[in-house]
C-alpha cells in the first residue's frame, strides 16, 4: 500500500482520481485503492427501501438549507459535534428519538402532578403530547408536556382523577424531522 506524507503543499486530499480512490480513515490515516464497481450488483428490496428512505433524508437536509432558523440550529449543534450540519440532518433524520418508561411515581391524581418523561435522541424532542384516557375510552385531559431541558420533561395535570381509577396514558413524542416516539402506560391512579 502506497502511503502519503502531506507539507506544505498540499495539504489534504480526497475523492477519486482515474481508476482510483483516495479515503481518509478512522485515525486520520489516507488509503488509495481501486474504485469498487457496482455494475453487476443487483440491489434487493430492502436495499432499494433503504435507498428511499435515504433520499427522503437528503431532501429534509436540502430543506433545512434552505431555512435560515433551522440552518442555525443544525450549524451550531453541528460545530459542538465536529461535524458537517447536513450530515447531522441527515442523521437526524434517520434516527427516530426514544422515550424512557412514564415517571408516575409523583402523578396521584390531582390537579398539579407530574407525569415524567425522559427522551433521548441525536439532536432531541421538540414537542409532546401527553393523553390521559379512561378505560372505557373517554378523555380525561390532553395537552403538552414542558420541556424541562436535557431530554427531561413533564405533563403537569390540570383534571382531578380519583385514586383507584385505571386509566390509559399515551405520550407521543416528535423530533424536528417529524419522527415519532410513543410511551404508554396502564396504572391505576394512586397505586404507583
Amino acid at each position: 500500500m502506497a502511503k502519503m506524507k502531506f507539507n506544505g503543499f498540499v495539504d489534504r486530499i480526497s475523492g477519486k482520481v482515474g481508476g482510483l480512490v483516495v479515503r481518509k480513515g478512522r485515525r486520520g490515516k489516507y488509503t488509495l485503492s481501486n474504485t469498487p464497481d457496482f455494475s453487476e450488483v443487483v440491489p434487493s428490496e430492502a436495499q432499494l427501501g433503504q435507498r428511499k428512505v435515504f433520499g427522503r433524508a437528503v431532501e429534509y437536509a436540502n430543506g433545512v438549507k434552505a431555512d435560515p432558523d433551522k440552518l442555525a440550529f443544525y450549524e451550531g449543534l453541528a460545530e459542538q459535534k465536529d461535524m458537517p450540519a447536513f450530515a447531522l440532518c441527515v442523521g437526524d433524520y434517520l434516527s427516530a428519538p426514544t422515550m424512557d418508561d412514564l415517571g408516575l411515581s409523583v402523578y396521584t391524581g390531582k390537579v398539579g402532578d407530574s407525569i415524567l418523561l425522559a427522551t433521548h435522541g441525536d439532536v432531541g424532542v421538540v414537542k409532546i403530547n401527553v393523553e390521559l384516557t379512561g378505560m372505557d375510552g373517554t378523555n380525561i385531559e390532553r395537552g403538552q408536556a414542558v420541556d424541562l431541558g436535557a431530554g427531561n420533561w413533564a405533563y403537569i395535570a390540570t383534571v382531578p382523577v380519583t385514586t383507584g381509577t385505571d386509566i390509559f396514558i399515551e405520550a407521543v413524542g416528535f423530533d424536528r424531522p417529524g419522527n415519532r416516539v410513543v410511551c404508554s402506560a396502564n396504572p391505576t391512579v394512586g397505586m404507583n
